[in-house]
């Protein structure tokens, strides 16, 4: 059984254009060391632009995708919130056989929850790892995508993987993240093409609409194609339901990670006028284990939704920035799929609807799938065949 996760109701829409320059070849990068030392962010900061590579090796692991010539484990330089340089991680699939003359069509991923901590970036990921379920169901949607051809890249997001502060569902950062990982795959591999696609799932279906809008005003010498948003989140201001709630809610998790993303990056949202202190003393929980221990294990697992709250508390600040935040006021510049299943309660299907219609009324260019009998994750792994077929007309 699909364990349900990531809450944040959903909604998506389309994609972008841009192009790059050919750069440097794999055997021009320092070679990482073996282990998690791979991850240790250099001191001080090499200079260089976004895209830039750190440093790679061959990659194993849950993201090593089976079908791939090719699988790199790659550190590179990116921007935080505020558009400074960041150390980030990520993956880089190639395809077997011989490439077209306009090289491999390529996918930048956003992946959905995973955690807070270092831990829980995706690259890191063993069969035993804390996030192994949800990685593994990715690994075989992209493995797919691997095996038809096309290039399969993805970011690890700023602070997972190496440690340090993530900016959870801000869609800003964590598209310039998957952005900067397309600059720095192709890099890496001068053989991936400049025509591209996004795809995401739930926080990385967030991701991905704001990486598809973001796309074609960054990434110069690119094309977006299109843009694929499964199960995304939205509707981050809906925080009623949760705060009056008696009983124990899967989405109490996910809404205090966004509370401690947007307050790390906005100190006008005051977490002890929110949060009660109970909420308070848990919350090193979050900043050291992933999502799959919160939602079994330990305070977040088993409280009551309302008493993590205060009776009256100061919500005007994170209204404003979850506002700043929300994709349905996107512009994306091309095509995108939203896939929603229906059984999901995690992203919950009227939040999709109303993305949806929040993205058609933006005047974007989306088509609206239900996958029926679809969980959460079921979105990506019973959503595949369809997933396959659009993007393979949008590259055609």
């Amino acid at each position: 059984m699909t364990r349900s996760r990531r809450v944040f109701h959903p909604l998506a829409l389309a994609l972008c254009l841009a192009t790059v320059a050919l750069a440097p070849a794999l055997a021009d990068v320092p070679t990482g060391p073996e282990g998690l030392a791979f991850y240790d962010i250099p001191d001080p900061l090499p200079g260089g632009e976004a895209g830039s590579v750190l440093r790679a090796r061959a990659l194993d692991g849950t993201m090593a995708l089976p079908s791939a010539a090719r699988n790199t484990l790659v550190m590179y330089q990116s921007r935080d919130p505020s558009g400074a340089p960041v150390v980030v991680t990520g993956t880089v699939s190639v395809p077997k056989g011989v490439p077209p003359a306009t090289g491999w069509p390529v996918i930048t991923w956003t992946h959905g929850t995973t955690g807070l901590a270092a831990v829980c970036g995706p690259s890191r990921d063993t069969d035993t790892g804390p996030e192994h379920e949800y990685i593994a169901v990715i690994r075989g949607l992209l493995d797919q995508f691997v095996a038809q051809g096309y290039a399969v890249v993805a970011t690890d997001y700023q602070g997972l993987g190496t440690g340090g502060f993530h900016p959870f569902l801000q869609g800003r950062p964590n598209g310039w993240n998957a952005l900067d990982m397309l600059r720095a795959a192709r890099s890496l591999e001068p053989e991936i093409g400049t025509r591209y696609a996004v795809m995401g799932h739930s926080q990385g279906g967030h991701a991905d609409l704001f990486t598809a809008a973001e796309g074609p005003g960054d990434l110069d010498g690119f094309e977006l194609v299109g843009n694929i948003a499964m199960a995304p989140g939205s509707q981050i201001a809906s925080l009623d339901l949760v705060r009056s709630s008696d009983k124990v809610e899967l989405s109490v998790p996910y809404v205090t990670y966004v509370l401690i993303s947007y307050s790390t990056t906005h100190p006008e949202i005051a977490l002890d006028r929110i949060l009660s202190a109970e909420a308070l003393a848990a919350l090193p929980e979050l900043y050291v284990q992933c999502m799959s221990h919160a939602l079994t294990e330990g305070h977040w697992a088993s409280v009551i939704a309302k008493d993590q709250f205060l009776p009256e508390p100061d919500l005007t600040a994170f209204l404003a920035v979850a506002a700043q935040n929300e994709p349905g006021a996107l512009k994306i510049a091309a095509p995108t799929l939203i896939l929603q299943g229906d059984k999901d309660v995690t992203v919950f299907p009227s939040a999709t609807d109303t993305l949806a219609e929040q993205l058609c009324a933006g005047g974007n260019d989306l088509e609206y799938r239900v996958v029926a009998g679809a969980d959460h994750d079921g979105a990506m792994s019973e959503g595949a065949p369809v997933a396959l077929a659009w993007m393979a007309d949008r590259f055609a």
